[in-house]
């Protein structure tokens, strides 16, 4: 009986002794808090955004984390993509595969009928087919699409919710895409109030923002119909509030894609190289940036 007893309050003394490893332990700040939250703004520009695959990739190479991915238009296309699985490989062969079919379903019933010369279910259905999870919620990195409220003249922020009806509203040129209606909005292409959303970036908690601009150059002699003066408006429009956005950010690529046409789905590999060379340049104000942040982290913590 005593040795039974004995034995009871050994089992019950090592029960305690072991709960008290288990929840004791050194207060240290979790890997997340050891860096900065680092948010990738991706600009709007059409064809040009085949650059953002090449920044990603460099961005990707040097190991420089993405928390966060804010795009609009074009760059919320690519965000999407990117933020569903995080691999600059697969993005890279999506994009080569991708052609204007894939993506424009012009019509003249539509253009008659609609409020654009191509509805945007072929967009929609591109996204679906690459981004194989409904909700905005479920990617494997947080992002945001933003679109124009075309009745109220507002930027709406799309974060929760579908991931391709979202990518439709912010990438929805005026006069080229129908208008989506969502979330109780008549939406736009992001790019005609916000091309270059830092601020939003900056909203979510972003500790350092790089953001990419593919909207300089707005030189085009090559306008022949209304769809190229449809897109050549909203270039113009992107172009002139970059200006200002872009300065709020903390890291600036800007890749040599201002001759490619916004129409051009032919320079593909040229833009990439070219989002990949601008972002190498860029790369030790990057890394500058986030040894700054994690100094003063430090600094704060003593």
């Amino acid at each position: 009986m005593k040795r039974g007893l004995h034995i009871l309050m050994m089992g019950i003394a090592f029960t305690v002794l072991a709960a008290c490893q288990t929840t004791e332990g050194p207060s240290v700040p979790s890997v997340d808090l050891a860096r900065p939250k680092v948010a990738l703004v991706l600009g709007g520009g059409a064809a040009r955004g085949f650059a953002h695959i090449g920044v990603i990739r460099a961005l990707e190479q040097e190991k420089v984390p993405i928390d966060l991915i804010v795009g609009t238009s074009v760059g919320s296309l690519i965000g999407a993509i990117y933020a569903y699985d995080a691999n600059s490989m697969e993005l890279e062969w999506t994009a080569f595969m991708l052609e204007k079919d894939s993506l424009f379903d012009y019509g003249l019933i539509t253009a008659f009928t609609g409020m654009g010369v191509a509805k945007g279910d072929k967009l929609e259905e591109f996204v679906k087919s690459k981004v194989p999870v409904a909700n905005i919620e479920n990617l494997k990195i947080p992002f945001a699409a933003v679109a124009t409220d075309l009745n109220r003249g507002t930027s709406v922020v799309l974060d929760k919710g579908s991931v391709a009806r979202a990518v439709r509203a912010s990438s929805a040129i005026p006069g080229v895409f129908n208008p989506v209606e969502y979330q109780g909005r008549l939406l736009v292409d992001g790019g005609v109030i916000d091309s270059i959303p830092v601020s939003v970036a900056r909203e979510k908690g972003a500790d350092i923002v790089i953001a990419v601009d593919i909207s300089m150059n707005v030189v085009n002699f090559n306008i022949t119909n209304i769809v190229d003066v449809m897109l050549q408006s909203i270039t113009i429009m992107g172009a002139v509030n970059a200006k200002t956005r872009k300065k709020e950010a903390d890291v600036l690529i800007s890749p040599k894609v201002g001759d490619v046409g916004m129409m051009d789905f032919t320079q593909k590999k040229r833009c990439m190289l070219a989002g990949i060379e601008a972002t190498q340049k860029m790369m030790p104000e990057i890394k500058a940036k986030i040894e700054e942040w994690g100094r003063k982290r430090a600094a704060q913590m003593k």
